[in-house]
């Protein structure tokens, strides 16, 4: 079940690739470690019309437009969300986020053009089949601001794997800081990744991990509370 959602989520992508979107989400995540399986894929447009030619390609493919969807998403505002049944109760879907992410834990809001600005061009890979393609994606820094703002279990357990990669950690804290109070996140962060289970529930998602990288990656997390914001 895990590797045909997925194959239809690439199948999807493909079709998509010629309109200007950038990838958030679990599937980011996948660009940047070890991957994870998602069975929805958010991309963030930054206008209705791009929005209406997505919407009629994904209507073409048999996707759905759903109603009534914000529980569904840690994301919600101007939001879309397209669903596809493969038949037996298996689906899949396309979260698609216009102008801004707001993110409903803590009602921050990141605008597209924040979003756009920090992504590339990067290759994404499968978890359960070996397809690959080529996306713009939100970059590793801003992908880790963002899910460090939305703080569920499963963003803490994406940015303890992102973490050793952060390119600009000061930017990282100044970012996160201009969107909410760092040290009140920061604390939920570390209660999490410190708890005895908590290695368990990342290896349950993400496999098998060394003990030395989990102690290298949980360092990378805690190391951020002593980083000092850029001036």
């Amino acid at each position: 079940m895990l590797q045909l959602r997925e194959k239809e989520i690439f199948e999807t992508l493909k079709k998509m690739n010629k309109f200007n979107f950038v990838i958030i989400g679990g599937y980011a995540v996948n660009a940047y470690t070890l991957p994870r399986f998602s069975v929805d894929c958010d991309i963030v447009v930054k206008d209705t019309k791009e929005l209406k030619e997505i919407e009629d390609v994904l209507i073409s493919l048999s996707y759905t437009k759903e109603e009534n969807n914000k529980d569904k998403t840690s994301y919600y505002g101007d939001f879309l969300r397209l669903e596809k049944d493969l038949g037996d109760d298996i689906k899949i879907s396309i979260d698609i986020l216009i102008q801004e992410v707001l993110d409903r834990q803590t009602n921050v809001t990141f605008a597209a053009d924040w979003v756009f600005n920090n992504s590339e061009i990067r290759t994404l890979r499968g978890k359960t089949i070996t397809e690959e393609l080529k996306l713009r994606i939100i970059n590793l820094d801003a992908l880790f601001v963002l899910k460090f703002v939305s703080c569920r279990l499963t963003d803490i357990r994406d940015i303890f794997m992102l973490a050793p990669n952060i390119k600009k950690k000061e930017w990282v804290k100044e970012e996160i800081s201009k969107k909410y109070d760092f040290n009140t996140l920061f604390l939920k962060v570390k209660n999490k990744i410190t708890a005895k289970q908590f290695k368990d529930s990342l290896q349950g998602v993400y496999g098998i991990v060394d003990e030395r990288v989990f102690e290298k990656h949980k360092k990378a997390i805690l190391d951020l509370e002593k980083i000092k914001k850029s001036k």
